[in-house]
């Protein structure tokens, strides 16, 4: 009783934090990733400037300078900008957001080699302007992340295991694919379902299941709710007795 009252306490704690703290509101979010994405914006203005700055790996970085140099920036839009889109998918799903991949890599080389592609560098070569643009992609990032967020896993404010790091790194990153299914499926089984399908067909297709499961858990969990709050705290409770 004493674990379970315990609890009660820390959980009635915690939800006063998020009505009255910054750092536990979910408006917090955009803004903070705002600022970092005008950061690694910024760091490709210095990179693209003076040669220096960019918050990324050499290998990453090589593919800009190669489209810099000439010989196109289709490598560099394609490899950030898909770490960008499954990095919003992940984050949404987990509730982590995974830097290297979606702001270094997608923000910081991605975007500036699609607007290079197509011709347009101000945003790139302007400092002001490429912190506000950075700052303006975070923003939006952000505000997916947690509108997605909102209307699906969390519809119900509650995740339960649904919160593992998933930002491990890519080398271990094609073994969480199961966690990612445990973790849909205790969000809710519907979820669980589509996350169990969408790892079946990249397993037929031969590709990470860790994406399918992202994948099949959003679409599932787009059309049914988790679960209703009411039965989520009756389950915790459960669960903590």
């Amino acid at each position: 009783m004493e674990s379970k009252e315990q609890w009660e306490i820390e959980q009635r704690e915690i939800e006063s934090k998020k009505a009255t703290s910054f750092w536990y509101a979910d408006w917090a979010f955009p803004i903070i990733v705002a600022l970092m994405g005008a950061a690694a914006f910024a760091g490709t203005h210095m990179y693209v400037t003076y040669g220096v700055g960019a918050f990324n790996e050499v290998s990453v970085v090589a593919m800009l300078k190669a489209g810099m140099d000439g010989e196109g920036y289709g490598a560099a839009a394609a490899f950030g900008a898909s770490f960008l889109f499954a990095r919003i998918l992940e984050g949404s799903l987990v509730g982590i957001l995974d830097l290297g991949g979606s702001l270094l890599t997608g923000v910081g080389i991605g975007i500036p080699a699609l607007l290079m592609s197509v011709g347009v560098d101000a945003p790139i070569k302007n400092f002001p302007l490429a912190l506000l643009t950075g700052g303006g992609i975070g923003l939006l990032i952000g505000g997916i992340i947690i509108a997605i967020r909102k209307f699906t896993v969390n519809s119900a404010n509650c995740t339960f295991g649904a919160d593992i790091m998933m930002g491990a790194g890519n080398s271990v990153g094609r073994f969480l694919g199961p966690l990612i299914i445990l973790s849909a499926t205790l969000a809710s089984i519907p979820v669980g379902i589509g996350a169990t399908i969408g790892a079946l067909i990249f397993y037929k297709w031969e590709k990470p299941i860790a994406g399918g499961a992202i994948l099949g858990a959003m679409v599932l969990g787009a059309f049914f709710p988790v679960i209703h709050e009411d039965a989520a705290r009756a389950i915790e409770t459960l669960l903590i007795s």
